[in-house]
């Protein structure tokens, strides 16, 4: 006879009552795992959000960690038509990035919504499945585009790492807010600094001598 046999994440919902567990999406980032999007960092929107030097300079560290250990970014743009190119800043750190490397364009607020953002995922991640995959965000605007952007992925099964100084919005309650909601739908609220030491692990990583460096820049406040 046939018996139906429950995965351990089907059980451990059991466990606490059909409640999504968002324990089980919080592992420490894998530098082989992992992958950065960057999300409509674009002109108009970018002079709206709340401290958006901040953002500008988080992310584009971010992006030169992941250029640091040759892990891939996915770059997106919300109707440039009418929003505006990338950030200049932004845009030359991923133009000079040396790693696989996707721009994608879009009329939906999630990036999920548009179909040729899963195949840039698939593209620079070809060996990782979704469900293994940990996906590290940053962008605008919280409340809106990442939001939906890191839910589709969490509903997807990949692990959502959100650098809160690398995400805002128009106002400071919605950008706090909208973290708040990230974490409660299982994403991990983390930092570009803790994303860089997740990925060494330890000292004799090679890539810690340049991260070093880098953080001797000074941190972003």
């Amino acid at each position: 006879m046939y018996r139906h046999v429950r995965s351990p994440a089907c059980r451990a919902r059991e466990r606490v009552g059909n409640v999504y567990d968002a324990s089980m999406h919080r592992a420490l980032l894998d530098v082989e795992r992992s992958a950065v999007v960057v999300i409509d960092l674009q002109g108009k929107l970018v002079d709206m959000v709340y401290r958006p030097e901040r953002v500008i300079a988080a992310t584009t560290r971010l992006m030169t960690l992941a250029g640091i250990f040759g892990r891939p970014v996915v770059l997106t743009e919300q109707y440039p038509e009418g929003l505006g190119p990338t950030h200049p800043d932004v845009r030359a750190t991923f133009d000079g990035l040396d790693v696989p490397k996707r721009h994608v364009t879009k009329v939906a607020f999630g990036c999920c919504g548009e179909p040729t953002f899963a195949q840039a995922l698939d593209d620079v991640l070809p060996r990782v499945p979704v469900r293994e995959r940990q996906i590290v965000v940053a962008g605008i605007e919280a409340h809106v585009c990442v939001l939906q952007t890191v839910v589709e992925l969490l509903h997807a099964g990949s692990e959502v790492h959100v650098c809160w100084e690398c995400v805002s919005g128009r106002g400071e309650e919605y950008y706090r807010h909208a973290l708040e909601r990230m974490r409660q739908a299982g994403a991990c609220i983390t930092n570009h600094e803790s994303v860089g030491f997740e990925w060494a692990r330890t000292k004799a990583h090679a890539a810690f001598r340049a991260m070093s460096g880098l953080f001797r820049e000074g941190q972003i406040v």
